[in-house]
């Protein structure tokens, strides 16, 4: 992104109704925490946060309970909300005008599900020319597998895509 320096958070699908699911999000409290703690730190350092909600015809209906965000997320004016109806949270959106004009080259990517929208919006990302973190504690799924499936998909992305860091030394 060459001028474009400024970091972004970008919260991916964390809705209430991915928390509904038969197996629940893998280690949901300490994930919900650690988004938390993110958001508190962009919002500190001046960085923009990005809130993204998916949707599809047969899944997360827009406007419906299951739609909308966790209850622990709550966005500040200030913050960004966006509509999706594809993995890749830059495909059909506004995500990278909206960026571009923020001066944005960075982002921080958190969310759910690892190895759907976390890994499309990571890839998208990237290929965009964007510099990307992924928080390797900051993305989940509800497989009965979400642990390996995370740290599969942390050790995969991390070959050129992302660069791994942990909640506690990401810094905007």
């Amino acid at each position: 992104m060459g001028q474009y320096t400024r970091p972004a958070l970008l919260v991916i699908d964390v809705q209430k109704g991915l928390f509904e699911h038969e197996t629940p999000i893998y280690e949901a409290d300490r994930l919900l925490a650690n988004i938390q703690m993110l958001i508190d730190r962009a919002h500190a350092a001046g960085a923009p946060v990005f809130y993204i909600q998916h949707s599809t015809d047969t899944v997360l209906l827009e406007g419906t309970d299951e739609w909308n965000l966790h209850p622990s997320m709550r966005p500040l004016p200030t913050d960004h909300l966006l509509r999706k109806h594809h993995g890749n949270a830059f495909e059909d959106t506004s995500l990278k005008a909206d960026l571009d004009a923020l001066h944005v080259g960075r982002v921080v990517i958190v969310g759910l599900l690892t190895k759907n929208c976390v890994q499309a919006t990571c890839y998208g990302a990237h290929d965009l020319g964007y510099d990307v973190t992924l928080v390797q504690d900051g993305h989940s799924n509800y497989s009965e597998h979400a642990g390996e499936i995370i740290e599969e998909e942390n050790e995969k992305l991390s070959h050129g895509i992302v660069q791994l860091q942990a909640t506690a030394d990401v810094d905007f």
